[in-house]
Protein backbone atom coordinates (compact mmCIF):
# COMPACT_ATOMS: atom_id res chain seq x y z
CA UNK A 1 0.00 0.00 0.00
CA UNK A 2 1.12 3.01 -1.00
CA UNK A 3 2.45 6.25 1.82
CA UNK A 4 -0.45 8.02 2.23
CA UNK A 5 0.48 11.93 2.97
CA UNK A 6 -1.58 15.03 4.00
CA UNK A 7 -0.36 18.60 3.43
CA UNK A 8 -2.95 21.28 5.79
CA UNK A 9 -3.15 25.17 4.76
CA UNK A 10 -4.25 26.95 7.86
CA UNK A 11 -6.56 30.05 7.27
CA UNK A 12 -8.49 32.15 9.56
CA UNK A 13 -11.68 30.23 8.68
CA UNK A 14 -10.97 27.44 6.68
CA UNK A 15 -8.73 24.61 6.33
CA UNK A 16 -7.72 23.46 3.02
CA UNK A 17 -6.70 19.49 2.91
CA UNK A 18 -4.00 17.87 0.14
CA UNK A 19 -3.98 13.93 0.04
CA UNK A 20 -1.16 12.40 -2.02
CA UNK A 21 -0.81 10.31 -3.95
CA UNK A 22 -4.63 10.26 -4.91
CA UNK A 23 -4.82 14.16 -5.02
CA UNK A 24 -7.92 14.26 -3.01
CA UNK A 25 -8.56 17.66 -1.88
CA UNK A 26 -10.95 19.49 0.40
CA UNK A 27 -11.76 21.85 3.04
CA UNK A 28 -13.28 22.12 6.38
CA UNK A 29 -14.24 25.18 8.53
CA UNK A 30 -11.61 26.38 10.88
CA UNK A 31 -13.98 25.62 14.40
CA UNK A 32 -15.01 22.59 16.47
CA UNK A 33 -16.84 20.78 13.79
CA UNK A 34 -14.66 21.41 11.49
CA UNK A 35 -11.40 19.56 13.39
CA UNK A 36 -13.44 16.91 14.34
CA UNK A 37 -14.65 16.61 10.64
CA UNK A 38 -11.17 16.80 9.56
CA UNK A 39 -9.41 14.19 11.83
CA UNK A 40 -12.55 11.89 11.16
CA UNK A 41 -11.58 12.00 7.20
CA UNK A 42 -7.69 11.67 7.90
CA UNK A 43 -8.65 8.25 10.21
CA UNK A 44 -9.80 6.84 7.44
CA UNK A 45 -6.99 7.50 5.11
CA UNK A 46 -4.89 5.66 7.71
CA UNK A 47 -2.24 9.02 6.64
CA UNK A 48 2.05 8.34 6.79
CA UNK A 49 2.29 12.01 8.01
CA UNK A 50 0.18 15.01 8.25
CA UNK A 51 1.43 18.71 8.12
CA UNK A 52 0.48 22.25 8.54
CA UNK A 53 2.48 25.34 8.56
CA UNK A 54 3.49 27.26 11.17
CA UNK A 55 0.92 30.42 11.25
CA UNK A 56 1.55 32.57 14.40
CA UNK A 57 -0.95 30.81 16.69
CA UNK A 58 -4.01 29.49 13.98
CA UNK A 59 -2.25 25.60 13.89
CA UNK A 60 -2.01 25.01 17.51
CA UNK A 61 -5.85 23.70 18.02
CA UNK A 62 -6.06 22.21 14.81
CA UNK A 63 -2.58 20.21 15.61
CA UNK A 64 -3.91 19.56 19.00
CA UNK A 65 -7.28 17.99 17.50
CA UNK A 66 -5.21 15.90 15.18
CA UNK A 67 -2.78 14.47 17.51
CA UNK A 68 -5.60 13.93 20.16
CA UNK A 69 -7.05 11.90 16.97
CA UNK A 70 -4.01 9.35 16.90
CA UNK A 71 -2.50 11.20 13.41
CA UNK A 72 1.04 11.41 13.34
CA UNK A 73 1.29 15.47 12.56
CA UNK A 74 4.11 17.54 11.92
CA UNK A 75 4.31 21.25 12.29
CA UNK A 76 6.25 22.74 9.42
CA UNK A 77 8.63 25.67 8.96
CA UNK A 78 6.74 27.67 6.35
CA UNK A 79 9.95 29.29 5.17
CA UNK A 80 10.92 25.80 3.89
CA UNK A 81 7.91 25.31 2.29
CA UNK A 82 7.88 28.70 0.54
CA UNK A 83 11.67 27.95 -1.13
CA UNK A 84 10.78 24.37 -1.99
CA UNK A 85 7.46 26.19 -4.01
CA UNK A 86 10.34 28.18 -5.62
CA UNK A 87 12.04 25.19 -6.28
CA UNK A 88 8.70 23.61 -7.96
CA UNK A 89 8.82 26.91 -10.04
CA UNK A 90 5.46 27.46 -8.28
CA UNK A 91 4.41 30.94 -8.30
CA UNK A 92 0.40 30.85 -8.00
CA UNK A 93 -0.90 30.86 -4.09
CA UNK A 94 -3.93 30.09 -3.31
CA UNK A 95 -4.93 27.88 0.62
CA UNK A 96 -6.10 24.80 -1.94
CA UNK A 97 -2.20 25.28 -3.80
CA UNK A 98 -0.40 26.01 -0.74
CA UNK A 99 -1.72 22.95 0.85
CA UNK A 100 -0.72 20.80 -2.74
CA UNK A 101 2.67 22.13 -1.67
CA UNK A 102 3.05 20.71 1.80
CA UNK A 103 1.87 17.88 0.85
CA UNK A 104 4.56 17.49 -1.53
CA UNK A 105 7.05 18.81 0.55
CA UNK A 106 6.57 16.37 3.66
CA UNK A 107 6.57 13.72 0.72
CA UNK A 108 9.74 14.69 -0.43
CA UNK A 109 11.36 15.27 3.06
CA UNK A 110 9.88 13.20 5.21
CA UNK A 111 10.20 14.86 8.27
CA UNK A 112 9.54 12.96 12.12
CA UNK A 113 6.56 13.69 13.50
CA UNK A 114 6.74 15.03 17.56
CA UNK A 115 4.78 15.07 20.07
CA UNK A 116 3.38 18.21 20.50
CA UNK A 117 3.76 19.93 24.69
CA UNK A 118 1.04 19.43 26.87
CA UNK A 119 -1.55 22.53 27.67
CA UNK A 120 0.57 23.57 30.91
CA UNK A 121 3.89 23.92 28.28
CA UNK A 122 2.02 25.02 25.76
CA UNK A 123 0.87 28.12 28.48
CA UNK A 124 4.53 28.49 29.78
CA UNK A 125 5.37 28.94 26.44
CA UNK A 126 3.05 31.92 25.98
CA UNK A 127 3.72 33.21 29.35
CA UNK A 128 7.46 33.16 28.31
CA UNK A 129 6.85 34.89 24.71
CA UNK A 130 4.64 37.31 26.50
CA UNK A 131 7.94 37.99 28.46
CA UNK A 132 9.78 38.51 25.60
CA UNK A 133 7.37 40.65 24.11
CA UNK A 134 7.17 43.40 26.68
CA UNK A 135 10.92 43.23 27.42
CA UNK A 136 10.98 44.43 23.67
CA UNK A 137 8.40 46.90 24.59
CA UNK A 138 10.40 48.48 27.47
CA UNK A 139 13.67 48.44 25.37
CA UNK A 140 11.80 50.32 21.97
CA UNK A 141 10.61 53.16 24.21
CA UNK A 142 13.92 53.28 26.01
CA UNK A 143 15.28 54.39 22.50
CA UNK A 144 12.74 56.46 21.73
CA UNK A 145 13.14 58.54 25.30
CA UNK A 146 16.21 59.07 24.02
CA UNK A 147 15.21 61.24 20.72
CA UNK A 148 12.24 62.65 22.68
CA UNK A 149 11.42 65.95 24.08
CA UNK A 150 10.91 67.14 27.78
CA UNK A 151 6.93 66.97 26.62
CA UNK A 152 6.99 63.22 25.54
CA UNK A 153 9.29 62.09 27.64
CA UNK A 154 6.69 61.96 30.40
CA UNK A 155 4.69 59.67 28.22
CA UNK A 156 7.43 57.59 27.87
CA UNK A 157 8.11 57.35 31.52
CA UNK A 158 4.72 56.23 32.54
CA UNK A 159 4.27 53.58 29.62
CA UNK A 160 7.60 52.53 30.88
CA UNK A 161 6.42 51.99 34.82
CA UNK A 162 2.85 50.35 32.98
CA UNK A 163 5.24 47.57 31.07
CA UNK A 164 7.50 46.98 34.43
CA UNK A 165 4.59 46.70 36.42
CA UNK A 166 3.10 44.03 33.58
CA UNK A 167 6.91 42.30 33.28
CA UNK A 168 6.44 42.05 37.41
CA UNK A 169 3.06 40.58 37.03
CA UNK A 170 4.13 38.09 34.49
CA UNK A 171 7.10 37.11 35.99
CA UNK A 172 5.06 36.11 39.29
CA UNK A 173 3.21 33.95 36.89
CA UNK A 174 5.90 32.15 35.03
CA UNK A 175 7.40 31.89 38.76
CA UNK A 176 4.14 30.14 40.26
CA UNK A 177 3.81 27.97 37.01
CA UNK A 178 7.47 26.58 37.61
CA UNK A 179 6.90 26.49 41.24
CA UNK A 180 3.91 24.42 41.25
CA UNK A 181 5.29 22.24 38.67
CA UNK A 182 7.58 19.48 40.40
CA UNK A 183 9.09 18.44 36.93
CA UNK A 184 9.74 21.63 35.65
CA UNK A 185 11.33 22.88 39.10
CA UNK A 186 13.67 19.95 38.95
CA UNK A 187 14.53 20.72 35.55
CA UNK A 188 15.32 24.63 36.20
CA UNK A 189 17.45 23.81 38.98
CA UNK A 190 19.31 21.29 37.06
CA UNK A 191 19.92 23.85 34.31
CA UNK A 192 20.36 27.03 36.57
CA UNK A 193 23.24 25.02 37.96
CA UNK A 194 25.34 25.81 34.97
CA UNK A 195 27.63 29.36 35.27
CA UNK A 196 25.89 31.54 32.74
CA UNK A 197 22.52 30.18 33.18
CA UNK A 198 20.16 32.00 35.13
CA UNK A 199 16.43 31.64 35.62
CA UNK A 200 15.15 33.29 32.14
CA UNK A 201 17.05 31.14 30.02
CA UNK A 202 16.17 28.17 31.91
CA UNK A 203 12.58 28.80 31.64
CA UNK A 204 13.28 29.50 28.09
CA UNK A 205 14.73 26.38 27.13
CA UNK A 206 11.83 24.42 29.18
CA UNK A 207 8.93 26.43 27.10
CA UNK A 208 10.21 26.58 23.93
CA UNK A 209 12.55 23.54 23.86
CA UNK A 210 10.98 20.23 25.17
CA UNK A 211 13.29 18.18 23.25
CA UNK A 212 16.34 19.06 25.60
CA UNK A 213 17.43 16.12 27.29
CA UNK A 214 15.55 13.71 24.62
CA UNK A 215 17.84 14.20 20.84
CA UNK A 216 21.19 13.91 20.80
CA UNK A 217 23.97 16.97 20.61
CA UNK A 218 23.94 17.31 16.78
CA UNK A 219 19.63 17.21 16.26
CA UNK A 220 19.54 19.50 19.69
CA UNK A 221 21.68 22.39 17.85
CA UNK A 222 19.97 22.08 14.69
CA UNK A 223 16.34 22.83 16.66
CA UNK A 224 18.14 25.91 18.00
CA UNK A 225 19.43 27.01 14.84
CA UNK A 226 23.15 26.23 15.95
CA UNK A 227 24.77 23.49 14.13
CA UNK A 228 26.85 24.68 11.83
CA UNK A 229 25.90 24.20 8.17
CA UNK A 230 28.80 23.63 5.01
CA UNK A 231 29.00 25.78 1.59
CA UNK A 232 30.69 23.36 -0.65
CA UNK A 233 30.43 23.11 -4.57
CA UNK A 234 33.58 20.84 -6.51
CA UNK A 235 36.49 22.19 -4.98
CA UNK A 236 35.32 25.24 -3.71
CA UNK A 237 34.62 25.44 0.02
CA UNK A 238 32.46 28.31 1.12
CA UNK A 239 32.24 29.60 4.88
CA UNK A 240 30.29 27.25 6.97
CA UNK A 241 26.92 29.08 8.83
CA UNK A 242 24.30 28.72 11.34
CA UNK A 243 20.43 29.56 10.76
CA UNK A 244 16.73 28.34 10.83
CA UNK A 245 15.79 26.76 13.95
CA UNK A 246 14.40 28.23 17.27
CA UNK A 247 15.32 32.10 17.34
CA UNK A 248 14.11 32.44 20.66
CA UNK A 249 15.59 29.78 22.12
CA UNK A 250 19.40 30.53 20.34
CA UNK A 251 18.81 34.25 21.12
CA UNK A 252 18.40 32.81 25.24
CA UNK A 253 21.66 30.80 24.32
CA UNK A 254 23.92 33.52 22.90
CA UNK A 255 23.31 35.59 25.97
CA UNK A 256 23.96 32.37 28.57
CA UNK A 257 26.97 31.83 25.93
CA UNK A 258 28.64 35.70 27.00
CA UNK A 259 27.86 35.14 30.59
CA UNK A 260 29.41 31.92 30.20
CA UNK A 261 32.42 32.64 28.23
CA UNK A 262 33.36 35.51 31.53
CA UNK A 263 32.08 33.53 34.52
CA UNK A 264 32.06 29.51 33.55
CA UNK A 265 35.89 28.17 34.17
CA UNK A 266 34.81 24.99 31.35
CA UNK A 267 33.17 27.61 29.09
CA UNK A 268 36.15 30.46 29.53
CA UNK A 269 38.42 28.24 28.90
CA UNK A 270 37.22 26.81 25.59
CA UNK A 271 36.63 30.18 24.03
CA UNK A 272 39.79 31.60 25.22
CA UNK A 273 41.55 28.75 23.27
CA UNK A 274 39.40 29.19 20.20
CA UNK A 275 40.25 32.72 19.80
CA UNK A 276 43.82 32.03 20.57
CA UNK A 277 44.10 30.09 17.95
CA UNK A 278 42.80 32.47 15.54
CA UNK A 279 38.77 32.08 15.56
CA UNK A 280 36.81 35.47 15.30
CA UNK A 281 35.47 36.35 18.66
CA UNK A 282 31.92 36.25 16.98
CA UNK A 283 32.55 32.57 16.10
CA UNK A 284 33.66 31.60 19.07
CA UNK A 285 30.60 32.59 20.35
CA UNK A 286 28.68 30.42 18.55
CA UNK A 287 30.85 27.83 19.28
CA UNK A 288 29.98 28.64 23.46
CA UNK A 289 26.73 28.54 22.81
CA UNK A 290 26.75 25.58 20.87
CA UNK A 291 28.86 23.91 23.70
CA UNK A 292 26.80 25.10 25.93
CA UNK A 293 23.24 23.47 24.55
CA UNK A 294 25.11 20.27 24.44
CA UNK A 295 25.96 20.57 27.92
CA UNK A 296 22.95 21.59 29.22
CA UNK A 297 21.25 18.57 26.81
CA UNK A 298 23.23 16.04 28.83
CA UNK A 299 22.60 17.37 32.35
CA UNK A 300 18.98 17.11 31.39
CA UNK A 301 19.46 13.51 29.99
CA UNK A 302 21.38 12.21 33.05
CA UNK A 303 19.38 14.25 36.06
CA UNK A 304 22.64 15.20 36.87
CA UNK A 305 23.81 18.92 37.78
CA UNK A 306 26.65 20.68 36.82
CA UNK A 307 30.44 20.24 38.27
CA UNK A 308 33.47 21.42 36.15
CA UNK A 309 34.76 17.57 36.40
CA UNK A 310 31.71 16.16 34.20
CA UNK A 311 30.90 19.32 31.49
Amino acid sequence: MDAVYVGIDVSKDRLDAHVLPTGEAFAVARNGEGVAELVARLKALAPTLVALEATGGFETIVAAGLAAGALPVVVVNPAQVRHFAQALGQRAKTDPIDAAVIARFVEATRPAPRPLPDETTRLLADLVARRRQIVEMMAAEGQRERRADKRLKKSILRLRRALEKELHEIDGEIDDHMRGTPAWAEKEDLLASVPGVGPVIARTLIAELPELGALGRREIAALAGLAPYTRQSGQWRGRSFIGGGRKSVRSALFIGAMVAARYNPVLKAFRDRLVESGKPKVLALVAVARKLLTILNAIIRDKKPWTPETA
